[in-house]
């Protein structure tokens, strides 16, 4: 299939706030992006689902019908802050009930942020059966908009055969702890563009603004450009100081954004590959096992130059250099957050509890509340409204107003995990490397003017300092 490139003076014409109407039937279709025929989850009838392009400004309203028949759901839209309207994140059990089978909800929300992110159902697993998309909000006044000529999107994932219930169910299993040491199921492939053989038409000499989204369930992706260098400007919504890759290599976790610029060749003789592999680490070494014989973690797509060219082979990598995306520099220059007004530290681990191998964060796991915190906090009064019991067994932090928040990660699990904070842009103080050690109170070297994302991997064996402003209430008197 072809990608749709979007020229920047098309899109980029006007500042004029408009409202963007959706109306969408989540129901069940049949895809096969690797061969494999299976019942996904689309929007209208159609597999993948659509890419939502908004301006900055723009009001956003879509109606949302659950035609699934078996399953509840709902839709976060990931990253979008949700400024005074908390009710409309999307995430079931927090900001809302899952919408039932037959059911219909609406979300209404102004989008006044810029760049990469993307929308996903939030109930259970769902989303890995295919209820994601791109969400794209173009700017007119984009920093770098003089040397774009076009642009198009990138998804990255992994992809299984069988459908999440019954994986979950095996997941969360004695039988799995037993005989499988409590580890994730193994995908069956990674997609780019939810495909296994995407191809995207350029033209020559043309510089390209690509958006990169991980949309994957689980393990981190590493990507390139065969032959292309790229140019990172934008991650998780904030822009970034150009950052050239040069001969290194890009790494994207789980719920992670970026935006690079790529410039063509002034040559159409041949096309060229788009490379991507799912992190087998993640996957196997890290938990102690090796890949299934002929497992393969890589998928490709291609620029297509010249249509009567033929595709090239993948590339060949003998190794990995990967960008510490802690070092890229946010183009507003946006100072480090201080002083601290509290700290939080989570240990993240895992235990054994009734045969079943779960997740733990300062010895506690996460039992889903029965009615949604917003809901809670916006009802049980002043008076309780701060008291952390009241919202169940689910570790709730309650958050003072304009406290300038540091949350510590130290990861004792063998694994590296990404964590996404809602509502919020943070600034990365400090990520050691995998084994890098817990935190002992010291941050090292860390930037006057910190990376600002909202999605991070924390090492294993090593540990993360994030601070944000609670500049975000979820509720309004």
């Amino acid at each position: 299939m072809f990608a749709l490139l979007f020229l920047l003076p098309a899109v980029f014409h006007t500042a004029l706030a408009e409202t963007v109407y959706y109306n969408w039937d989540i129901g069940w279709v049949t895809a096969a992006p690797d061969g494999f025929a299976r019942p996904v989850i689309g929007i209208n009838g159609q597999w993948p689902c659509p890419q939502v392009d908004v301006t900055t400004g723009d009001r956003v309203v879509v109606s949302v019908y659950n035609g699934l028949g078996n399953q509840s759901t709902g839709l976060h839209w990931h990253g979008m802050r949700q400024h005074g309207t908390s009710n409309m994140d999307g995430s079931i059990g927090v900001a809302q009930c899952p919408i039932p089978p037959g059911g219909r909800m609406t979300y209404d929300f102004v989008v006044d942020q810029v760049g990469t992110y993307w929308y996903h159902s939030h109930n259970l697993g769902q989303y890995p059966d295919g209820l994601w998309g791109p969400f794209i909000v173009h700017d007119p006044n984009y920093p770098y908009a003089a040397e774009v000529d076009g642009e198009f999107t990138i998804t990255l994932t992994d992809w299984y055969h069988e459908q999440m219930p019954n994986l979950l169910n095996e997941y969360e299993s004695t039988k799995n702890e037993m005989g499988n040491s409590g580890n994730e199921p193994t995908p069956e492939a990674a997609l780019i563009n939810a495909s296994t053989n995407t191809t995207i038409k350029v033209e020559p000499n043309k510089t390209y603004l690509v958006h990169i989204v991980c949309v994957g369930n689980f393990p981190g992706h590493a990507f390139l450009f065969d032959q292309h260098n790229m140019t990172v400007v934008e991650v998780d919504g904030t822009y970034m100081e150009k950052y050239e890759v040069g001969n290194d290599n890009v790494r994207i976790a789980t719920g992670q954004r970026m935006s690079v610029l790529i410039t063509t060749k002034n040559d159409t003789s041949q096309n060229y590959a788009i490379w991507d592999t799912i992190d087998i680490n993640m996957l196997f070494f890290d938990e102690g096992r090796n890949p299934p014989i002929n497992y393969n973690p890589n998928v490709t797509a291609y620029l297509v130059y010249n249509e009567s060219a033929p595709l090239p082979p993948p590339p060949v990598i003998y190794g990995f250099n990967f960008v510490d995306d802690v070092s890229f520099v946010p183009l507003d220059l946006e100072p480090i957050l201080e002083p601290v007004d509290r700290q939080i530290i989570m240990n993240i681990d895992s235990a054994d509890i009734d045969g079943i191998a779960r997740f733990t964060i300062n010895n506690s796991t996460y039992l889903q509340q029965k009615t949604p915190s917003l809901y809670t906090a916006l009802t049980i009064g002043d008076n309780y409204s701060s008291n952390p019991i009241v919202y169940g067994d689910v570790n709730p932090y309650v958050l003072k107003y304009g406290q300038v928040i540091e949350i510590v990660v130290n990861d004792y699990h063998e694994n590296l995990h990404p964590f996404h904070l809602h509502g919020h842009a943070f600034q990365v103080i400090s990520r050691t490397a995998p084994n890098g050690g817990y935190f002992d109170g010291s941050y090292g070297n860390y930037s006057n003017t910190p990376i600002r994302r909202d999605t991070l991997m924390v090492q294993n064996g090593g540990h993360m300092v994030i601070r944000f402003r609670a500049d975000n209430p979820d509720k309004y008197s």
